[in-house]
């Protein structure tokens, strides 16, 4: 059995990637250990907030359970200033993209942590090269029945959410030709992807048992979708977004998903059955979104329509108004069309590398977005 922990409706909690760079030259630096100790020594209260990810490079915020998009701002807010102070007394500097520009996956060190050394034992090559950053976010859910349902849903939305989130067009000092190299890195590991579509818990079950079985995973949370169930934490996991340079960003996307889940809840609430579509329709929406980004034409429905992302994001927003009203994040979900009209992180990216040709100018305009979007 797995079991599914109560979540309140609609709850938050954020989970933000961020790489670690040297002051001097831009690289990535393996900092990650010596900045936790400081965590423990002079910042102890941030211990659950300030931790460590896969590679020594990345420290990653994690918020506490909140529950509207201001406070999961606030909470980010708070933990960055309290890491700020430990990097700058380092000169450390600090980003937020799907990958970073320049850095060659070659030089990085992974945490010498069991989980992480296992992965890159097994997956070798693709995994030494899993040098990217996201994130991510939990939705509480509030029935175990609801949870398969709302995950096949958002599955439609996954290009509005790769789209809008892309910010890794440049990969090792390369020019990738994608919006989000991330996407297309991340699903070489095994059970990373798009997740399947089960029709039942039981089914669900079946499918971890056989994982265990089969010795594919040691443990749950090994099974590494793009949105997957969190039963620990009685939430719905969306995983697809790219790292997001600025705060704004964060919140922006976070109003978007809770929209969307809580949108999905309520109508299972009212005996609705949620609109689903094929898997290879995903699969292929997913690529056009992280090859083309904002021109991708994506397949809408299960009848095979199709049109411009932003077109169907500009709908969304429209359609999902009433209900971030409801939950607290008009402001946030609205500052979506603002994004877009400035441009999301890849074409800010891709115009910075025109203009300067310098992957290292693309660099310092990250850590400049970062650093101006909560001071």
């Amino acid at each position: 059995m797995v079991d599914f922990a109560h979540s309140p409706r609609s709850t938050l909690g954020v989970e933000w990637e961020l790489a670690l760079l040297d002051g001097e030259s831009l690289d990535l630096t393996p900092a990650a250990e010596t900045l936790l100790a400081d965590v423990a020594e002079r910042a102890p209260e941030f211990e659950k907030r300030i931790v460590g990810e896969m590679l020594t490079n990345t420290i990653e915020l994690v918020t506490g359970v909140q529950t509207t998009v201001s406070d999961i701002a606030e909470d980010l807010a708070t933990s960055m200033g309290a890491l700020r102070t430990l990097t700058e007394a380092r000169g450390i500097e600090l980003m937020s993209a799907g990958t970073h520009p320049f850095a060659q996956w070659q030089m990085q060190e992974v945490r010498a942590k069991d989980r992480y050394l296992e992965l890159v034992d097994r997956t070798q090559w693709w995994g030494r090269n899993m040098l990217i950053f996201g994130v991510h976010v939990h939705v509480g859910i509030d029935s175990r029945d609801k949870v398969l349902p709302i995950i096949n849903a958002l599955l439609s939305y996954v290009p509005h959410l790769q789209a809008l989130s892309a910010s890794s067009p440049f990969w090792g000092g390369t020019d990738t030709g994608y919006a989000s190299n991330r996407a297309m890195m991340f699903q070489q590991l095994p059970t990373a992807g798009l997740p399947f579509q089960f029709d039942s818990w039981p089914a669900y079950e079946k499918y971890v048992s056989d994982m265990l079985t089969t010795g594919i995973i040691d443990h749950l949370n090994e099974i590494r979708w793009d949105i997957r169930p969190a039963p620990n934490w009685g939430t719905v996991e969306v995983r697809v977004c790219d790292g997001l340079p600025t705060l704004e960003e964060i919140t922006a996307i976070t109003a978007f998903i809770q929209c969307l889940v809580d949108d999905f809840s309520a109508r299972l609430d009212a005996g609705e059955t949620l609109p689903t579509m094929p898997d290879w329709f995903h699969d292929e929406n997913k690529w056009r979104a992280a090859r083309y980004g904002m021109e991708a034409i994506i397949i809408e429905n299960a009848e095979a329509d199709e049109r411009l992302v932003t077109e169907c994001i500009a709908d969304e927003l429209a359609r999902l108004a009433p209900v971030a009203e409801r939950l607290g994040c008009a402001r946030e979900l609205a500052s979506i069309t603002g994004l877009m009209e400035r441009g999301v992180p890849y074409q800010r990216l891709e115009d910075v590398f025109h203009t300067t040709g310098s992957l290292t100018e693309v660099t310092r305009s990250l850590i400049r977005d970062l650093r101006t979007s909560y001071e």
